[in-house]
């Protein structure tokens, strides 16, 4: 009897930079992502919130349960910036996480640069086109 295949969530357990970014996908660790990833110091997940044009606590459960190692979230929300909803802010603003929204280019380069330094960064990066 065959197996067929098997899907599993996508993860990679260590923090690595974000090599590359675009059609629709990220680079990392010589492998690739198709779709939105969670950057966390647990390890690197693949991530679909729910409306990416409107991220909500729900969409951030992982980020939150990692808080105690968290100090800084980026919020690559796409091409654009867009501001985090008041509920969201405030999850985070209770986790002792402070969030910074940007673009998921410029979240991509200041995780990275945030990282080099050993700093208790996380992201979350919506993937772009």
């Amino acid at each position: 009897m065959s197996a067929g295949v098997v899907i599993r969530e996508a993860h990679f357990p260590g923090r690595a930079p974000v090599e590359a970014y675009g059609n629709g996908g990220f680079r990392f660790a010589d492998m690739s992502h198709r779709g939105s990833l969670l950057c966390l110091p647990s390890g690197i997940y693949g991530w679909e919130p729910a409306d990416p044009l409107k991220l909500t606590p729900q969409d951030f459960a992982r980020v939150l349960a990692e808080a105690s190692e968290i100090e800084v979230l980026l919020v690559g929300s796409g091409t654009d910036l867009r501001p985090l909803g008041a509920d969201l802010r405030a999850a985070l603003k209770q986790a002792h996480i402070s969030a910074d929204p940007m673009s998921t280019g410029a979240a991509v380069r200041t995780y990275n640069v945030l990282l080099a330094e050993d700093r208790a960064v996380a992201a979350a990066l919506i993937a772009v086109d």
